[in-house]
């Protein structure tokens, strides 16, 4: 059979599978088996398993558990609540100013985290009830906090970078420090459609000034947020500092977030400790299990000469960089619809990335396009787990209303990949400042 027509029957039997409700790893497996007995021969399967253990040996990946785990210990204390509370205070006196609050919170909570669900949850459960107190609209209330969660993947330390460098052999530095200026350029984005909303309902005149603080309470709720700020600081200086690797300051960094989960917020209680440690773990496997399938995903189509066909197929074609570019944001945007960020990553940058830096595009900067692509995939449906999560701690707001509130945020990000087309630096400049041009 030709290896593109193979491609094709690959892509349909691998959503068939999908969709029929088995999960991402056993999916992968299951097709990655099927084709290689079918083509190869049974004893193709022999070395499955080696390929599925070699791919979890990278040392880079040490540091998936040990930057959830850091995430899991601020999650199952009140930072959430305090990072929230503090920004309200510093900035109630904004018009519009709670919901830049939250957004703030957000962005800072999902650095901290790097979980969409976690963000969501821990600034919505606060901020939203607060939100509609004071006279915003539920559009803007649920579909802001909505968007501020997914900030997570893209703003450093950020999971899902971690795996696009592992399955692109990239420098997750370099990775991380593409995201910095792309992550706060969509939350000044997502804060001006918020502040723009809220005057054009005309909810900022009416919540404005409802509530005053005084400098001493300002400054009282400090103390219980700077902590974690500081540790996001001294892992992010450690690793570009040239101090320890991005493994050694994930572990120093999930250390020093039990401890502080443990001396500012009284987490002595060993059930909790030992929650964080359950979940944390949970989560981590589930990661580490859909790296290694897809790692026989990516054997079994290079075994099929199906990557390479594929490859060479599109440069025959000779198109115009930027339809290219815009094609694949396009197949990028629907498996962004039904598949989690991790998965998407591991499945397609090995076959992406190649034709992207033929194209003339930039890896790093092309890592962050994607993962504000995997971004708009966690507030819009079928999966659109923000929304889900969203609407599991406000159940009176309709799910149809969530929607509607985080559909201007979505114009957002395509916004914002627009002006990373048309300004690249965005993302290559500082990495280039900090690390050097990339080789």
């Amino acid at each position: 059979m030709d290896p593109i027509t193979l491609g094709g029957l690959v892509a349909v039997v691998t959503v068939f599978v999908l969709f029929s409700g088995v999960s991402v790893a056993n999916g992968l497996l299951i097709v990655s088996a099927g084709f290689l007995v079918a083509f190869d021969g049974l004893r193709s399967l022999e070395l499955m398993p080696e390929i599925f253990f070699g791919k979890l040996s990278n040392f880079a990946l040490l540091s998936i558990p040990m930057f959830i785990i850091m995430g899991a210990a601020i999650a199952s204390t009140r930072a959430g609540a305090d990072l929230y509370e503090a920004l309200e205070r510093w900035l109630t006196r904004v018009p519009g100013g709670l919901v830049v609050s939250n957004l703030g919170a957000c962005a800072l909570f999902s650095a901290m985290s790097g979980s969409s669900p976690a963000t969501c949850a821990a600034i919505g459960k606060m901020g939203i009830p607060e939100m509609r107190k004071r006279g915003y609209p539920d559009t803007v209330a649920s579909g802001s906090i909505a968007a501020g969660g997914t900030l997570g993947i893209l703003i450093p330390p950020s999971v899902t970078m971690i795996v696009y460098g592992i399955a692109t052999e990239t420098s997750i530095g370099r990775l991380f420090l593409a995201g910095v200026v792309p992550g706060l350029l969509l939350v000044g984005l997502f804060m001006a459609w918020s502040v723009f909303e809220t005057w054009k309902s005309g909810a900022a005149h009416v919540a404005l000034g409802k509530v005053r603080y005084s400098w001493g309470e300002k400054i009282e709720i400090l103390p219980r947020v700077l902590p974690f700020l500081a540790i996001i600081l001294g892992v992010l200086y450690a690793m570009y500092g040239g101090i320890a690797t991005p493994s050694e300051t994930a572990a120093v960094g999930a250390l020093l977030c039990i401890v502080v989960a443990i001396a500012v917020y009284r987490l002595f209680d060993v059930r909790s400790l030992w929650a964080v440690l359950r979940d944390s773990t949970r989560e981590s496997v589930m990661i580490l299990f859909i790296i290694g399938a897809a790692g026989v995903f990516s054997y079994m189509l290079s075994s099929l000469f199906v990557t390479q066909a594929i490859a060479a197929w599109i440069t025959e074609l000779d198109a115009n960089p930027w339809v290219l570019m815009f094609a694949i944001n396009v197949f990028l945007l629907i498996a962004g619809f039904f598949l989690p960020p991790v998965a998407v990553i591991l499945m397609a940058a090995p076959i992406l990335l190649p034709i992207v830096t033929s194209a003339g595009f930039d890896p790093y900067w092309f890592a962050v396009v994607l993962t504000i692509n995997m971004e708009i995939g966690l507030i819009t449906p079928p999966v659109g787990l923000n929304l889900y999560v969203i609407n599991s701690i406000a159940p009176d707001i309709k799910l149809k209303t969530i929607l509607v509130g985080s559909m201007p945020y979505v114009g957002c990000m395509v916004l914002a990949i627009l002006l990373l087309c048309v300004f690249p630096g965005l993302a290559t400049w500082l990495p280039d400042l900090v690390m050097g041009p990339a080789r």
